[in-house]
């Protein structure tokens, strides 16, 4: 005899009810560090923070200052090395605040080398490193690349065509002996800060908001493969 349409439903929802979990994925959580010299708080950051919670879709953008930045007053950063701890201790919270998420460390120049050098820690695990505006070039001029060549994460470089912090030709050298899998977006005629000059922008018939649009819009494309991965 065949089963009554009851039946069918009760077996239909049970498998649903079984099944429904394992197809749920769960959306990122990014970490994003400021830069040398403006808080969590700058305009910039939470210009950004916005960009990337509505395009990556996710759950949550975790800022912070470092304690050097904290309390309000303006002080010198100190070595990017002596910022790591701080921020792996920020990593490893937000870790345990969201068990299963994906994690992507992101930051503003110094934010995204200090994150660079927390991703490559053996007892923290992220899903990938996004580079807003990376300082390649050190206060003497040296090309500072061995954090990055350490890195085994995924990594997504963003940069302006005129940031004297990361000429294009000498990134494009350190990518190429690079061990981890990594990706470059430039925004055209944007500076350390991804600025661009008002008559660039007349000249090409653009926006400011369309040039960091598109180029969070490239964030996603690489995370979006970078987790399929």
């Amino acid at each position: 005899m065949d089963p009554s349409p009851a039946a069918k439903r009760r077996r239909q929802s049970k498998h649903v009810d079984i099944e429904a979990p394992a197809l749920q994925i769960l959306s990122p959580v990014v970490i994003f560090a400021h830069g040398a010299g403006a808080p969590s708080s700058s305009d910039w950051m939470l210009r950004w923070k916005n960009l990337l919670k509505e395009d990556l879709q996710a759950t949550d953008v975790v800022t912070f200052d470092y304690p050097y930045m904290s309390g309000g007053k303006k002080r010198a950063p100190p070595k990017a090395e002596k910022l790591v701890e701080f921020h792996s201790n920020i990593v490893k919270e937000t870790a345990t605040k969201y068990p299963g998420h994906p994690l992507i460390l992101a930051g503003k120049s110094m934010g995204s080398r200090v994150g660079c050098m927390v991703a490559s820690m053996e007892d923290i695990n992220v899903s990938a490193v996004v580079c807003l505006g990376y300082p390649l070039k050190g206060i003497n001029g040296a090309v500072r690349d061995e954090t990055l060549l350490q890195l085994t994460v995924p990594t997504m470089f963003v940069q302006g065509s005129k940031d004297g912090l990361c000429p294009l030709e000498k990134l494009e050298t350190t990518r190429k002996k690079m061990k981890a899998p990594n990706e470059l977006h430039v925004i055209d005629g944007g500076d350390h800060s991804f600025k661009i000059g008002k008559k660039y922008l007349q000249a090409n018939g653009s926006t400011q908001d369309d040039a960091e649009v598109a180029a969070s819009k490239a964030i996603v494309a690489f995370i979006s493969k970078s987790l399929e991965g």
